[in-house]
């Protein structure tokens, strides 16, 4: 599921990071769905790994900047999230590099990702939006 505008945050520097992550997100399950290489899927899922907490990282020191209310309930979301990361490579790593590991997660992280955007991240947007 590729990013939409209706995932708009409202926050540009949030909003991009959210582009790449869908669009590399993708990449990572059309690699898994054509059976590519393990090790190209390995290098997405690294990749996958490390922008999520540099996109975490970026948008909590945001909302502290904002001193955005709900900055605690996101950490805590992030904090999930990353050790569903974890959880996936390892399963991938312990299966021998099994394509459908991937393929079972796609769900999981787009499910994750769309709600955790329009349930949470879009009112990062609107908090901005009010106390300009």
């Amino acid at each position: 599921m590729p990013w939409t505008p209706s995932l708009s945050v409202g926050v540009n520097m949030i909003d991009e990071q959210h582009k790449t992550w869908f669009d590399k997100a993708e990449k990572l399950f059309e690699a898994g769905k054509k059976n590519q290489a393990k090790e190209y899927i390995g290098e997405l899922l690294n990749f996958l790994d490390d922008y999520t907490r540099k996109h975490f990282a970026d948008e909590e020191k945001y909302m502290l900047s904002i001193r955005y209310p709900g900055y605690d309930e996101q950490k805590k979301a992030h904090t999930a999230f990353i050790a569903q990361l974890d959880k996936l490579r390892n399963d991938y790593k312990n299966s021998g590099g099994n394509i459908s590991v991937i393929i079972n997660a796609n769900q999981m992280v787009v499910e994750w990702l769309t709600k955790h955007i329009s349930n949470m991240d879009k009112k990062i947007g609107e908090f901005a939006k009010q106390n300009r």
